[in-house]
């Protein structure tokens, strides 16, 4: 039999796929630029200014910051436009005590239900912070690994989505607590206590020593 051609491909319904969008790229780097803090709490974003910066228009620089504002990182105002948001101290002791819930919960259940290999993979991380603790910003971005990696292991991701969105936010007071004189060397220590109880498969002082590590770190921010 002659050789038949194969049946044309149908694109996918809804059209083909699109590269990133502009506005999530847009997004990404104001995002740094306030971490990196270019951006100050409280500053008011020029959009004039930085879509003339960025060499794009105000329509995705518009759509970039509502995904900022979703996130709790820009605050928009009626008429006045948008700002970098500022954190009251209520605000910090509110994202901390949430923070404190979820992540004490998932150092318990870690403990309870974490296979060896999990629980090694966690000790890594940790051991990673022994040597970086006069490395500020190493330290800081490897005890984030090690808070989402916990969450990640304890299986909820709706606890791991809450607590990501919440330490962007918290990046805005960074300063305050983590990176206060002596505080990253009382973390550490605190990170010690809690990896200790998850090795000796202890859930509640796991659960109880992770609440503290919050207590502590807002003590410090507030302080």
């Amino acid at each position: 039999m002659p050789a038949t051609a194969a049946p044309a491909t149908k694109p996918p319904k809804g059209g083909p796929l699109t590269p990133r969008a502009l506005y999530q790229d847009v997004a990404e780097r104001l995002r740094q630029q306030i971490f990196n803090r270019e951006l100050e709490p409280g500053a008011w974003i020029d959009e004039l200014k930085i879509a003339a910066e960025y060499g794009i228009s105000r329509t995705p620089l518009r759509e970039a910051l509502k995904v900022l504002a979703v996130e709790g990182l820009v605050t928009m105002k009626v008429r006045r436009g948008a700002y970098v948001t500022e954190m009251s101290t209520t605000d910090v002791a509110q994202v901390y005590h949430l923070m404190a819930l979820l992540e004490s919960d998932a150092a318990g259940r870690v403990a309870a239900h974490g296979s060896d290999a999990q629980i090694a993979d966690l000790q890594a991380l940790h051991d990673r912070l022994e040597k970086q603790v006069r490395q500020r910003d190493a330290f800081f971005d490897t005890n984030e690994q090690f808070h989402l990696r916990l969450l990640e292991l304890a299986g909820n991701r709706w606890s791991a989505q809450i607590v990501m969105d919440l330490r962007k936010v918290m990046k805005l007071n960074r300063h305050l607590s983590l990176f206060k004189q002596g505080r990253l060397a009382e973390s550490l220590a605190e990170h010690r206590a809690v990896m200790a109880a998850i090795a000796a498969r202890n859930p509640a002082e796991a659960t109880r020593l992770m609440r503290a590590h919050f207590d502590n770190g807002l003590a410090a921010a507030a302080g």
